[in-house]
């Protein structure tokens, strides 16, 4: 398996697990607070790594980027909180469509502070992905909410994180990334639970679990995904997310797509199969390359 095969297997498995959770989140508060959902979330995502953690004899916790690790959470923390409010303020689908934004400012970012380099395809990519998100949100119909201000807030906030685990996956391990942010998010959260406390219900700690759950497997797949390929490489891809969330919402919220959700939906994963094809082609390049050389 090609490593940028296994990136694209790796990013799709993210996002079907991320957008899962923020269902199981959605469930979940229909019980309790969202300070209470994300303390919960992150604090039983901890226990499911801790016997890892113990098995290394907290070895995993090694490592020379504590303040990026630090900073990061710190991003998290109002992002999640954002995110998890806008859940019960707009649709699921619209909050996906407007996540849309998040590749676009980390390729800007990619640009800046990682010094990627924007291949033509890439951009043909993204722009076909941008086409269909305007598709879908017809600018000029969207009322600016504030479960929309909160998402296009924590957009910037999840653009700024993707490029500091681009960072640290430069020298630290994707568990190792994972062990930091779950120690850090618990601690965050547990401060505001403690304010608003209040006693989650049986169901509201079962699809928290499952959230815990997903998201763990969510993130420990994209923090490697970003050790294999550029980060402007794993963005298009995001737009499958909205095809995910369209029939999360249909089939559990009553949340009907429209033919423009749909029609967007196809041009995106138009684009998202330009760069797929073309990043293959890019790896058997680059192999004949190898060959030609060692003959």
């Amino acid at each position: 398996m090609s490593k940028n095969f296994l990136a694209i297997l790796l990013i799709l498995i993210s996002i079907f697990a991320g957008s899962t959770m923020g269902v199981l989140i959605k469930f979940a508060q229909n019980d309790v607070s969202i300070y209470i959902a994300a303390f919960f979330r992150f604090l039983i995502g901890f226990i499911f790594i801790f016997p890892y953690i113990l098995k290394t004899k907290f070895k995993v916790y090694k490592t020379s980027n504590i303040l990026i690790h630090i900073i990061r959470s710190a991003l998290n923390f109002p992002a999640m909180l954002l995110t998890f409010s806008a859940l019960m303020l707009i649709p699921y689908e619209k909050i996906s469509a407007l996540n849309f934004l998040v590749p676009f400012f980390v390729t800007i970012l990619a640009v800046l502070f990682l010094k990627e380099k924007i291949r033509i395809y890439r951009i043909s990519a993204l722009f076909i992905g941008f086409i269909g998100m305007m598709i879908i949100l017809r600018p000029g119909i969207i009322n600016i909410s504030l479960g929309i201000q909160m998402v296009l807030v924590a957009s910037f906030f999840w653009s700024v994180i993707i490029i500091l685990t681009k960072q640290l996956t430069n020298k630290d391990s994707s568990i190792t990334i994972l062990v930091y942010m779950y120690t850090f998010m618990t601690l965050l959260t547990l401060t505001t639970a403690i304010i608003f406390w209040e006693i989650p219900t049986i169901n509201s700690l079962i699809y928290l679990s499952l959230a815990a759950l997903v998201g763990t497997i969510s993130h420990i797949s994209i923090n490697h995904a970003f050790k294999l390929v550029e980060v402007s490489m794993t963005q298009p891809f995001s737009f499958i997310g909205l095809i995910v969330a369209s029939l999360y919402g249909y089939f559990l919220f009553d949340e009907s797509p429209d033919i423009y959700t749909w029609l967007g939906a196809i041009i995106i994963f138009i684009g998202i199969t330009i760069i797929t094809i073309r990043e293959m082609q890019l790896n058997k390049e680059l192999v004949r390359a190898n060959v030609n050389i060692s003959q």
